[in-house]
């Protein structure tokens, strides 16, 4: 799978309000590892940005201004997520500025070019209720170094989100999956491994574990006063007819 994981800084905090883009941050992993084919995009937004923005991500007006306009960068972005399973933290703001930008030059929304949206706030919240989820917390949780994180800054928290992204979806993929060519230290292709040539022995146990087994479960039976799930289950079972 192509996972992009993409950040963006703003002017403001208003897409409705005339707010615009001023950079884009995005990370590749294939296959959950990273692959260094990112992009990153500073855009001049045509206006300055608000001072409390300014005190979040430090890009001035002055570094912008000759920075190419998101129209001319869009086609390259385009391009890029064509395709790609998107991963967001808080998605609906960086979309609702994408989708804004891209509205202006008479563009459809980006989830007409991507394959999925995933919006890694709504994952966290699940799984860390009433807990602070944002990436700055997430990555303390998780164990993300992020201590080079003074300021906001799309590629550095894009980077950030993929290493966050990987704590916290650790041990959720199946243990048979499909990661692609196995690869040696010397760079040579390993065969994968044919599970079906092996016989797992079985080893059952012999009267004397058994008769422990048994009587561990009458202990159990007595002290819930004959109300075990498995002592009711079998009682509910037909008899078989001879």
């Amino acid at each position: 799978m192509r996972q992009i994981f993409l950040d963006t800084e703003t002017t403001g905090l208003s897409a409705d309000n005339g707010d615009r883009i001023i950079e884009i941050g995005c990370v590749e992993m294939l296959h959950r590892k990273l692959t260094g084919n990112n992009r990153h995009f500073y855009v001049n937004p045509g206006r300055d940005s608000h001072e409390e923005a300014l005190k979040v991500h430090g890009i001035t007006s002055d570094f912008l201004k000759d920075k190419p306009t998101f129209a001319k960068v869009a086609q390259d972005l385009l391009d890029y997520l064509n395709d790609a399973h998107l991963v967001i933290h808080n998605a609906p703001f960086d979309l609702g500025f994408l989708n804004m930008e891209l509205a202006l030059i008479k563009q459809p929304p980006l989830k007409t070019v991507v394959a999925s949206i995933t919006d890694t706030l709504v994952m966290a919240k699940e799984m860390f209720p009433g807990k602070r989820n944002s990436l700055d917390a997430l990555c303390v949780r998780l164990e993300v170094d992020n201590s080079g994180r003074t300021l906001h800054g799309a590629l550095l928290d894009a980077e950030l989100l993929a290493d966050m992204y990987i704590n916290l979806t650790r041990g959720q993929n199946p243990l048979l999956m499909d990661e692609g060519p196995v690869i040696d230290a010397n760079g040579d292709r390993i065969s994968a491994l044919d599970l079906s040539q092996f016989v797992l022995p079985v080893i059952r146990a012999n009267e004397q574990e058994l008769a422990a087994h048994e009587d561990v479960l009458r202990q159990i039976d007595k002290s819930s006063k004959a109300k075990t799930i498995w002592r009711t289950a079998d009682q509910k079972m037909p008899q078989s007819v001879a």
